[in-house]
């Protein structure tokens, strides 16, 4: 698979000048808020306070594939195993604290830090799991053409209580026409929505998102043998970027 797109003037070299210089200006301004909820992460929670995951990033020119970097989130949820050392399902591990940082988006605050290494960008679509975007057709694996988002235009419309198929078109929608103006009315939305309206990421029903896999799965569009090739193949890719 070999994904390109032609990059516009703003998003090919203004767009990251602005990130560099918010996310900075964020991790200053925010220092304090980052202990504060370190501190009550790391009481409630426990350590390490900060959850890092696997996602797929911007595509590499020189390959055409997704590059595969490290999220950085305050963790939201415990350990707990059962009898057998299997940890136990995300809903039962989601703690009312960990549900209240979820629901005001500040378990997303050290994503600054991937902003400012390059990794991610204020405004793009959001990074999914390695597991997803196994299953994503060519088409919708362009939106990895376009670095990553803290926030995106799918998550001011609707977030995770619009379906798979609208938020990869909304994806879709941005890389056609990235420009500041769009990036600063999603930015306007983000604040708007996250931390005045506090509309939560949950699905209803849902501790988490529900995977596109299972999605698909569930909705007869794959079969089983097609989904349990491909997580195999999501398993693979992690373990080759690990290593």
């Amino acid at each position: 698979m070999n994904l390109r797109r032609e990059m516009g003037f703003y998003e090919k070299y203004i767009k990251r000048l602005i990130d560099i210089g918010c996310s900075l200006c964020a991790l200053i301004c925010f220092s304090w808020l980052f202990v504060i909820i370190g501190i009550a992460v790391k009481i409630k929670l426990g350590s390490p306070i900060i959850f890092k995951q696997p996602r797929p990033g911007i595509v590499d020119a020189d390959t055409g594939n997704e590059k595969i970097f490290m999220m950085y989130k305050f963790r939201t949820m415990t350990d707990e195993r059962d009898a057998d050392g299997n940890l136990l399902p995300d809903e039962v591990r989601l703690t009312s604290f960990g549900a209240w940082l979820r629901s005001t988006s500040l378990d997303e605050i050290p994503e600054l830090f991937n902003i400012l290494n390059g990794t991610m960008s204020l405004i793009g679509p959001r990074p999914q799991l390695v597991r997803d975007m196994v299953f994503m057709s060519e088409g919708q694996r362009m939106r990895h053409t376009a670095r990553p988002g803290l926030s995106g235009l799918a998550q001011v419309n609707g977030r995770n209580a619009i379906s798979w198929d609208e938020k990869l078109q909304f994806d879709l929608q941005y890389i056609k026409d990235i420009s500041c103006i769009k990036d600063l009315k999603i930015i306007l939305k983000t604040i708007s929505k996250a931390f005045i309206k506090r509309e939560g990421i949950t699905e209803e029903d849902m501790a988490t998102a529900e995977d596109y896999g299972d999605f698909l799965l569930r909705v007869g569009r794959i079969d089983k043998n097609e989904y349990d090739r491909k997580q195999e193949l999501a398993r693979n890719l992690l373990e080759e970027n690990m290593n």
